[in-house]
């Protein structure tokens, strides 16, 4: 069973070929992934428009790319995965529309994969991981932490009430004049830097409900960046360690009140899992190793080459639901926003 997997939310164009492997796991025929980061890069964020026509001019060759990588024609292929959502919808819109062509006319089932779900379940493409598991998902759009009880079954224990983790890296990294992306410019710069200077707050920290809260932290370290302006590049490095600091300190204080939360929704967890574009920081994932470890736990994260986004999670999802028999007809919408995770009960 080979999936052709195709990803077009944001700013990276991707197509791959997975299909299933031993002892669970996920073999990766062919990864061809393109990112727009030249493109997006003078304006210091992703301009929607740009992203769609970069897409439009790209896709088809990717898609042959992958195709020639795994030694296959797409009537090898038993089915056409494509990440509909979320996303910017211009982009989702070339994706899938591109997937419904080929899945008509080589006559092959269409899977119209949930972004997230496909970061969620990419646990059990690189470790053949067994549910239940804790997920915490962190990108540029989205933070939650989330019990992942099955494919299509997953709770979600908490989320940020305002910025995601990514989104705050990218306004600081923005805030302070490094380059785009910010996530890697801050992390970089953090590096070099004394996480102690600078008093940041913890937000939410104590709170009984695992939800996440940055925005405060952000506007506490604009205050601190020009108090003392004009800022040295030493000045830089230690707003970088300590906003970094504080964000390591939330998402562990955060990750233990989701632990608890998790018992009561889904018993005891498999592991922590990690993934998403912020599951690629250093500092991060070695809190969370140091975390899942307390509290006698295996943690796992994709290799960085997965962690952002990319075609062969989107393939494993739809191989995951093709298994399923969970197919989608032409009619499956492309969505700006889809939420994947049902809120835990009060």
């Amino acid at each position: 069973m080979n999936v052709l997997g195709i990803e077009t939310t944001c700013d990276e164009t991707a197509a791959a070929i997975v299909a299933p492997g031993e002892d669970g796991r996920g073999l990766i025929r062919a990864n061809e992934v393109l990112s727009q980061i030249a493109e997006h890069a003078a304006y210091g964020g992703v301009v929607p428009e740009i992203a769609a026509r970069a897409h439009v001019e790209v896709l088809d060759r990717l898609i042959a790319r992958a195709l020639d990588a795994a030694g296959m024609r797409l009537s090898d292929i038993d089915g056409i995965a494509v990440a509909a959502g979320p996303g910017l919808i211009g982009g989702v819109l070339v994706g899938l529309v591109t997937a419904k062509t080929l899945s008509l006319v080589a006559r092959k089932p269409l899977l119209a994969v949930n972004h997230l779900e496909a970061h969620a379940l990419t646990a059990r493409l690189t470790d053949g991981l067994a549910f239940p598991y804790l997920l915490l998902l962190a990108s540029g759009g989205h933070t939650q932490l989330v019990a992942v009880k099955g494919v299509g079954d997953y709770v979600r224990l908490g989320t940020t009430i305002d910025d995601a983790i990514g989104e705050a890296f990218d306004k600081v990294a923005k805030l302070l004049g490094l380059g785009y992306p910010g996530g890697p410019e801050v992390e970089r710069m953090a590096e070099g830097g004394d996480p102690e200077r600078f008093a940041l707050p913890r937000p939410m920290l104590g709170r009984r409900e695992a939800n996440f809260s940055l925005s405060g932290l952000k506007t506490a370290l604009r205050i601190e960046a020009e108090r003392i302006a004009p800022l040295a590049e030493r000045d830089v490095a230690d707003l970088c360690a300590s906003f970094q600091a504080a964000i390591v300190d939330v998402v562990v204080d955060r990750l233990r009140v989701g632990l608890r939360a998790f018992a009561d929704v889904a018993g005891h967890p498999t592991a922590l899992v990690a993934a998403g574009g912020v599951s690629a920081n250093g500092a991060i994932r070695r809190a969370l190793a140091a975390q899942a470890g307390e509290a006698g736990l295996s943690f796992v994260a994709p290799p960085l080459n997965l962690c952002g986004d990319n075609g062969a999670m989107i393939a494993w999802a739809g191989l995951e639901r093709l298994r399923l028999g969970l197919v989608d007809d032409l009619t499956a919408p492309a969505r700006a926003r889809w939420p994947f995770a049902e809120p835990k009960a009060a």
